[in-house]
Order: C-alpha cells, then structure tokens, then sequence
C-alpha cells in the first residue's frame, strides 16, 4: 500500500487507536457477557432455591432453554442456563466476579468450572492471568494436571494461599509455583532408546514446545555452556534465564534415575555461575535436574533445596491420565506427611 512520507506516522497513531479502541470494545464485551451469564445464574438459583423437588430445575432449564432459543435464537443451550448456574456458585461475589473477567473471558470461566477444589482453582486463574493462557491453553494445563505437577501443590495450604495472594497483588513468582515435577515432554518424540544427546537435540528442535511446558518466563540463553574450573572443561547442558525469579536456570539432564553425584555436579556449576555470571540485581542462579526417575527419600535426605537445587522426573511417554493422577496424588500426599513430620521433630 502506497503512501505519501508525511502521512506514515499518522496513519501509524491512528492505526495504534484503533487496535487500543479494538482491544478496549472487546474487553467490555466480554465483561458485560459475563456479568450477564451471572445474573441469570443468580436469578436461577433463587428461582431453584424456592423449590425443593429434585427434577424442578432440570425441568426449568429445559423449558427456559428452549423459549430463550426460540426467542434470541441459537446459544442459549441447557448446559449454557448450566454453566449460567455454576457461575454463581464459584463467583458468589460480584466484586470477585469483576476482578475475574476483567483478565478472563466467559470461556475461561467455564473450564475453570470443572475444577470443583477452591484452592487449585485459584491456582488456575493467577496463572493464567499471568502467563495469559488462552482458553485452549488453560483446558490443556488442567488436564495435564498442571497444578498437581507444580511444586506448589506440596506444601501446605497456607503457603500456597499465600504465593497466589503474592503473584496477583505484587505480580511475584515464587520458585514453587515455577517448577513442576514430573514435565511432560511427550511431543520429543523419542524413541524407546535414546541417549543424553538424543534427549538435549530433541529439546533444542522443539524449544518452543519446550518452553510452553515449562512456563512463559523462561529464556533460552544457550545449549552445552562450557565453564572451565582449574583448567579442567565441564558443559551445562542448558542455560536458561528466569525474568520473574530474576536467576540463571542450570539444567542438566539424566536418561537414568537420580544418583546422589548429581548433587555435587550441579553445586560446582552453580558456584561456578555464582561467581563469574552472577549480575548485580539478579537472585543466585537455581539448578534443575532432570531425570528419568527419582527415590524420593534420596532427595529428602540430600536437602537439595538448601543448594538452590530441584529434581524432577520427565515423561516422554504419557501414562493414561488415570495413572498419572495417582501418581501425583501419591507424590502430594507423601511429600506434605513428609513436611508435617519434620515440623513436628524437635529442633
């Protein structure tokens, strides 16, 4: 498209209103969207509340669905008037609705309504906010299970209140809610067999895959990161940035389970990292693990956290989704009587 030099910057700043004025229109629709839904589902429920027979508001619903459809035409289904219904239950607050769907859209909100545990739900609207999930993104990462990977989901309830309360009022990411274990890396592609190299090269040619998984504030800043200590040649197998954390991520990556070794691997590249590419303002670097496996009491009794050190398991073949909840289940529940055990012994 031609133009003439002296409109170029013009037709530059009202391209720019017209994106923001798009943008604005977009967000006001959907938040008067939502707000409708609402009060349709608060009219539902004190119609439902007046009638104590079971099948009234299944019938109810049918009936509203069908005059409304006939009314305003296709969209107003019986899982819609549903969902309509559900958004009072979760957002029984209006304030707490409008915080919401200033961010989210209607879509959002209704995977969230799956998610029946208040606590994980909070858990998938900070993060989204944050990471700005889209609707297809936030349903793939609570069917991956998303929460129960992340470190987070460890500890107990008052510290994870308190890490989300920290992300939405001061936008800080607390390392549990970065890490995750295990990461599922399944779009690697990789083979029955395949060596540290195979699993690295995998990695670096679906980098972006790669980073998706393992969240939005990662940068890639290189591959084999050679540092030489007392003229002897080691290589970090990735090297990642972290902008929330405001930290270097070391990240070395094992085919096998996890050896006690590795620890003291990981501390000389973290001191190594600490001492020659530590930047003033920066938190100290953080080194991850990554294994095939892992005993669970060989990294309790390691205390790798006091190292600034994480271990996780990878998967490059997913377990049906049955197995990998109980799994997870099974990792929370040890992982928090672990934690009331120790704070029960005597110092």
């Amino acid at each position: 498209m031609d133009q003439l030099p002296s409109t170029t910057q013009l037709f530059s700043d009202i391209r720019e209103l017209i994106d923001h004025s798009r943008q604005k229109v977009a967000r006001t629709v959907n938040t008067e969207l939502s707000y409708l839904y609402w009060s349709i589902g608060k009219l539902l429920k004190t119609e439902i509340l007046k009638d104590e027979r079971a099948t009234y508001g299944q019938k109810m619903i049918e009936t509203l669905s069908k005059n409304l459809t006939y009314e305003y035409g296709r969209g107003w289904s019986k899982r819609l008037l549903w969902d309509c219904l559900k958004c009072v239950e979760v957002f029984p607050d209006e304030q707490i609705l409008q915080a919401v769907t200033a961010e989210l859209t209607w879509t959002h909100l209704q995977q969230l309504f799956g998610v029946e545990d208040p606590l994980k739900r909070d858990f998938y609207i900070e993060l989204c906010r944050h990471e700005k999930w889209s609707t297809r993104q936030l349903r793939e990462r609570i069917h991956s299970q998303l929460f129960e990977r992340t470190a987070i989901s460890r500890k107990p309830d008052e510290t994870i209140r308190h890490d989300l309360e920290v992300l939405k009022n001061e936008k800080k990411l607390s390392p549990d809610l970065t890490f995750r274990d295990p990461y599922l890396l399944d779009f690697l592609g990789l083979a029955d067999t395949y060596s540290e190299d195979d699993l690295e090269s995998a990695i670096l040619a679906e980098l972006q895959r790669f980073l998706i998984e393992f969240g939005t504030d990662f940068a890639f800043l290189a591959k084999q990161k050679r540092i030489t200590i007392d003229r002897r040649d080691y290589s970090i197998d990735l090297l990642f940035y972290h902008r929330r954390l405001k930290c270097l991520i070391a990240i070395d990556l094992k085919i096998g389970e996890f050896e006690a070794a590795h620890k003291g691997q990981m501390e000389l590249y973290l001191r190594y990292l600490e001492k020659y590419e530590h930047v003033e303002g920066e938190n100290l670097p953080v080194g991850l693990i990554l294994c095939a496996g892992k005993n669970e009491e060989h990294v309790e009794l390691l205390q790798l956290e006091k190292s600034n050190i994480r271990v996780a398991e990878y998967l490059t073949v997913l377990p049906p989704r049955e197995i990998l909840q109980a799994k997870l289940h099974k990792a929370i529940e040890g992982a928090r009587l672990r934690l009331e055990k120790s704070e029960e012994t005597p110092k």
